[in-house]
């Protein structure tokens, strides 16, 4: 472990290798014990084609390990925009399901774009 930090809702953690990210095993009973919305976990990628890789861990919120975190990558921006001095990022999220999120962090503002998988749809009357 590299980092620990704190966003306004979750914990980051930086973890030296994607590697260790991907062998990630919680104890999801104790994961839900954290004060916070859930974890992030993230690492350099070992792909060049990413900039870097997460994954993300809510049960707390009903959320064991979420697919693709798009809140996630609002924190995941920044946090690496400081660290490697770039605004704009090919990140995979290493979940069962995966994901490509492209991030661009501009001023204040996270503008993220991908796929996206409807999980729900519904019509207010």
């Amino acid at each position: 472990t590299q980092c620990i930090e704190r966003s306004a809702d979750d914990f980051l953690v930086e973890l030296d290798t994607e590697t260790s990210l991907r062998e990630i095993n919680p104890d999801f009973r104790k994961l839900a014990q954290v004060r916070a919305r859930g974890v992030i976990v993230t690492s350099p990628s070992s792909d060049p084609a990413y900039d870097f890789v997460s994954r993300f861990f809510a049960p707390a919120s009903g959320v064991n390990e979420d697919p693709v975190t798009g809140s996630a990558h609002c924190t995941l921006g920044p946090f690496w925009q400081r660290k490697i001095g770039k605004d704009q990022f090919l990140a995979f999220q290493a979940s069962k399901r995966g994901g490509v999120v492209r991030v661009q962090v501009s001023g204040d503002r996270v503008l993220l774009s991908g796929k996206a998988v409807t999980v729900f749809r519904g019509e207010w009357v």
